[in-house]
């Protein structure tokens, strides 16, 4: 074979493996998420925060502090208390890499409306 044909194929290899490495794999703990926050990180309802798009520093840096308690919130302390540092950054990539879904307000809505 020449290297002509090595060349490319290796290089095409190579992109391949490196795009599919930069998405995450499902997390095993999403379901702890999920339930609120969907499983795109697109909320099921309102009152809870889309978390697709969002960085994964600033979900793993919101999730160790609502761990520690230094966020204040009975229903996401209890979520992410079994959670590991691991569990966290899995997440943390999960959601950062999903597509962010636009906020579009209700205009008609309680807030806002008649």
């Amino acid at each position: 074979m020449s290297m002509k044909i090595i060349v490319p194929a290796v290089l095409s290899l190579a992109a391949f493996a490196s795009a599919h490495a930069d998405t995450p794999a499902k997390p095993d703990k999403l379901v702890v998420c999920a339930a609120c926050h969907g499983e795109n990180g697109v909320a099921l309802q309102p009152i809870y925060p889309n978390l697709a798009g969002q960085q994964d520093s600033y979900i793993e840096h919101a999730l160790h502090a609502y761990k520690s308690g230094e966020r204040k919130n009975p229903i996401m302390g209890a979520q992410v208390g079994t959670l590991s540092d691991v569990d966290i950054q899995q997440l943390a990539a999960w959601f950062s890499q999903q597509p962010a879904k636009d906020y579009v307000p209700d205009i008609d809505g309680p807030v806002g409306g008649k």
